[in-house]
């Protein structure tokens, strides 16, 4: 490794001059060494992790990511309590010992309510988080359990809500210190312990998430060190779904994959048998190599993966998104590989924010790379599901309704880390606020700030309470080359290579500002498991041909999905619904030669950033890319009103050559994204 030594300015402290040395250094991982003096990282025999999540309310969001976190707050996620049925207060069964809505809703719904409510800091929605989370701490019986009890006789209670609500009560417990929360989830998990493994985790959701489970135990065991949680864990281990099979997957569920296929990777920590880990990058390779050739980070699996449904016209579940970047924000954490960041970029930038409307207040279930029409109809067996499962609807999509409030929430955890070496690691890049503590429980407040995916710099102010040695780490991201940082304007570094981190290590002083660039290019994937289809990316941006956009307003419950359910007085006029329909051509393919350079065939234009702090909308992209096309006059929509799947490349087109604008593929709510070539 290059390490490069800079002697800075000198600095005064009780009339000594000492030499400021600051050393950087290129590593793959944040340092393994070492115990965090500031933050609970893993005990032993837990194998160290590679970060530490910082508490909730650490990092406040600003830029792009907190005007999207205050749209969700005054949008659907904020504003759901008057809408869904199952979040009727009156005979609830999260509320009271019988009564209704007693499976995931309230659980999906509060656990990233809560944690919403913590880092907007608004004391209305705290309020109302803890008006539930009060009464789940009430409900736990003599016998540990908790919550409503779901009793079958053949596999026992259902475990998998509770599995939810352990991840509200850890964010809670960080952010306020609430010890009930250590007595309540020791209490529970010694009744999980006492449990016959044939009634434990048996039923179907619950066994294939199980990992969420044991990722709450070692949270636990992490605090108190009480060693019957490592025998837990390797209970749980043992009785969730096997996602450590040799060349194929337990369940093609989207979004049982999205979060069971990381749980090896956790037992790991415990097991320290590195096949362990190895077959969650297994699983997520293998999913991808079969239905996964696209874009965005995702697979196609709308809702279950089928064989022959591999096409990009093939989607995902707002589900799966939020569930993909939360599993990558725990591997980031467990493995250090920033694989995993790069990932949950690939997932946000470009593929999370088109799931919804852009002002947050209405979602769809299924988005796809390849997708040219929104609406109401029934587009089954082209996807998986049968009913209205395209369109955006308040009032629809069960599931992803209440599940996608945490989507954001954790993105904003995730931003910023802590090491075992008592610095930071900057993960997440974009504008936010972070207070955490460093060196020997020193307090610091640093600055991020960069209008980042849609700008290469990202600039840091770093103020701590006193002068402090501390490393700071800064994500290099995998297509990024020749990164490099600048401190206080003066001393820069240039990266030997990519994916890893740039590690600065120097005694901070109040005012000291790094800059880090991101050199962005053009680049080009080419998907030859998927008729030879190719995508463009600057950066980490994919882009999609401009489709202009016609919002047409329809009913939310006339346009519902079959098992929607609403509260007799939710306003549907106040939470419409909205059908997009194509207002141009979409059927173009790219008039691409691999031989000659992407400059030659792509212009980059940049734009003013917009105003309103909203990036992800086709009127508002920063950036665009000018290209050339041809239409596919025979590539239109199929008999399901799907996108027609795509031709074979090359293709031949006799149709004049036509200027395209390509726009960020995450703010195109209707997309072309996987392009075929012309010949």
């Amino acid at each position: 490794m290059k390490k490069v030594f800079f002697a800075l300015a000198a600095i005064f402290f009780a009339g000594t001059v000492i030499a400021q040395k600051t050393e950087i250094d290129f590593v793959t991982t944040p340092s393994l060494e070492g115990k965090s003096a500031n933050y609970i990282g893993n005990r032993a025999p837990l194998a160290p992790a590679a970060a530490i999540k910082l508490p909730l309310g650490a990092i406040t969001p600003e830029g792009w990511v907190g005007e999207m976190l205050k749209r969700q707050g005054d949008g659907l996620a904020g504003h759901l309590g008057e809408i869904s049925a199952w979040l009727v207060k009156k005979g609830n069964a999260w509320l009271e010992k019988e009564g209704h809505a007693g499976w995931e809703e309230v659980p999906y719904w509060l656990r990233g309510y809560a944690d919403m409510a913590f880092i907007l800091k608004d004391e209305k929605m705290k309020a109302e988080a803890m008006f539930w989370i009060e009464a789940i701490l009430k409900s736990q019986r003599e016998d540990g359990w908790f919550g409503p009890l779901i009793y079958n006789e053949k596999t026992g209670n259902d475990y998998w809500p509770n599995m939810l609500v352990l991840f509200t009560l850890q964010n809670y417990y960080e952010a306020t210190g609430d010890k009930r929360v250590i007595s309540f989830m020791t209490k529970y998990f010694e009744y999980e312990l006492a449990q016959p493994d044939d009634k434990f985790i048996a039923s179907y959701w619950e066994n294939m998430r199980g990992g969420d489970n044991l990722y709450s135990v070692y949270w636990l065991y992490n605090i108190t060190g009480e060693e019957w949680l490592l025998e837990l864990a390797t209970k749980l281990d043992r009785c969730t779904a096997n996602w450590k099979m040799e060349n194929t997957l337990p369940n093609w569920h989207v979004v049982n994959i999205a979060q069971g296929f990381r749980q090896p990777a956790t037992y790991a920590m415990q097991s320290k048998n590195p096949a362990h880990t190895e077959a969650t990058y297994f699983n997520f390779k293998h999913i991808r190599d079969l239905y996964g050739q696209v874009p965005g980070g995702l697979y196609g699996a709308d809702e279950v993966a089928r064989k022959g449904y591999d096409d990009p016209r093939q989607g995902a579940e707002t589900c799966s998104m939020a569930e993909q970047m939360t599993s990558d924000g725990i591997l980031t954490r467990i493995t250090g590989d920033v694989f995993w960041a790069d990932n949950c970029e690939d997932v946000m930038f470009n593929t999370y924010p088109a799931a919804f409307t852009p002002d947050m207040k209405s979602l769809r279930y299924i988005t796809s790379p390849n997708m040219v029409l929104a609406d109401s109809r029934n587009h089954s067996p082209g996807i998986h599901n049968a009913g209205p499962f395209l369109m955006m609807n308040p009032f629809s999509s069960r599931c992803c309704q209440h599940n996608h409030t945490h989507g954001l929430p954790y993105y904003v955890g995730n931003m910023v880390m802590a090491t075992n070496d008592n610095g930071l690691m900057a993960n997440l890049y974009g504008s936010a606020t972070v207070n955490a503590k460093v060196g020997k429980k020193v307090g610091v407040e640093m600055k991020m700030q960069s209008n980042y995916p849609f700008e290469e710099v990202i600039r840091f102010d770093v103020n701590p309470a006193k002068a402090v040695t501390f490393p700071l780490y800064l994500r290099v991201p995998e297509w990024c080359k020749n990164a490099s940082v600048k401190i206080n304007g003066t001393d820069s570094y240039t990266a030997s290579a990519s994916k890893g981190y740039i590690k600065i290590t120097r005694r901070w002083a109040k005012g000291d500002k790094v800059e880090l660039t991101l050199p962005m290019e053009l680049s080009m994937r080419e998907w030859k498991k998927n008729k030879n289809s190719v995508s463009v990316n600057y950066g980490p941006l994919t882009f999609s041909l401009h489709i202009k956009e016609n919002y047409i307003k329809k009913g939310s419950k006339e346009t519902a999905i079959g098992d929607s359910r609403w509260q007799e007085g939710a306003d549907a006029e106040a939470w419409p619904s909205w059908e997009i329909h194509p207002a141009s051509s979409w059927n173009y393919g790219l008039c691409y030669d691999p031989a000659k350079s992407l400059e030659s065939q792509f212009v980059v234009e940049k734009r003013a950033y917009p105003a309103d702090n909203n990036p992800f909308t086709n009127d508002n992209a920063p950036i665009v890319l000018k290209t050339k096309g041809r239409q596919i006059p025979a590539w239109g929509l199929d008999q399901h009103w799907l996108c027609g799947i795509l031709p074979e490349s090359p293709v031949t087109s006799t149709s004049p050559v036509t200027d395209l604008e390509l726009v960020p593929m995450g703010g195109a709510r209707l997309r072309i994204s996987s392009f075929p070539v012309i010949r």
